[in-house]
């Protein structure tokens, strides 16, 4: 039997979704994921995580994956955090492109489509992301928003994002894996986008509409600012990156080769 971690040709793109307390909205998200990569030719892997849920998700989730055979589960006993999901999920993935997408439906279906189609049009050197340009929510969480993603432009002024945390994320398994990557609560979609700035990905980024949430609720708290800006003067001020960086000398060196021979093909 074929292990997950290796790559499978025949998957076009796996997504990693994290689910806590999603009961009402993985029924109607999920299906429309896997509606439109098919109506689109694509062969998608969904690996849904339930991330410490205590509603009934987890039931709703194997009805799911008894429906569709393109839903893995991953089952995590107590939440710990937003990117403890994902890291959790990521083995389970076998294509080539991986990415993150919430379980609340907020980016259209077929906007999912379009960024992995860019993605794939490319040379593999990039990080495709939606940037949420049209968000539905209250003033104060606007001006969290944009002081936020200001405060990582001064810290990172030729980062090419104006949504830090914007999602689906979708990039290659290579560089992903490159990333060692380690924060398991919010931090993880900076740290994925700091990671991709000095690796020296392309961001192919394209406004969506991001909805508001049909069902279920917000898990953002007032203490992941603080998470935020901790985390964010570690990996800028201090010597936290460096053992990674050295590490991600030679994956430099092999992304340029592949650029090279896919030059001279």
């Amino acid at each position: 039997m074929r292990e997950r971690n290796q790559t499978d040709a025949g998957i076009d793109l796996s997504l990693v979704m994290p689910c806590y307390n999603e009961e009402e909205s993985v029924p109607v998200t999920i299906p429309r994921l896997i509606g439109a990569f098919t109506a689109a030719g694509h062969r998608l892997e969904l690996v849904a995580v339930d991330n410490g849920s205590t509603d009934g998700t987890a039931a709703a989730l194997k009805r799911l994956a008894a429906a569709h055979p393109e839903v893995r589960i991953e089952t995590v006993d107590v939440n710990i955090g937003y990117g403890n999901g994902l890291l959790r999920g990521i083995p389970r993935t076998s294509a080539s492109w991986v990415g993150f997408i919430p379980a609340d439906g907020q980016v259209d279906a077929a906007d999912v489509v379009h960024l992995y189609e860019s993605a794939a049009a490319s040379r593999g050197d990039v990080i495709a992301k939606a940037r949420r340009r049209f968000r539905m929510d209250g003033l104060w969480r606007k001006l969290v928003s944009v002081s936020y993603n200001l405060l990582v432009r001064i810290m990172w002024p030729t980062m090419d994002t104006l949504d830090v945390n914007g999602t689906p994320k979708i990039l290659p398994r290579k560089a992903l894996l490159a990333m060692q990557l380690e924060s398991r609560g919010w931090f993880l979609d900076p740290e994925i986008m700091i990671k991709s700035h000095y690796m020296g990905l392309r961001v192919l980024e394209f406004n969506v509409f991001a909805r508001m949430r049909g069902s279920g609720t917000s898990h953002v708290r007032k203490e992941t600012c603080v998470e935020f800006l901790r985390s964010l003067i570690a990996y800028r001020f201090t010597s936290k990156l460096a053992a990674w960086r050295r590490d991600i000398a030679d994956w430099h060196h092999s992304a340029d080769q592949v650029t090279v021979e896919a030059g001279r093909s």
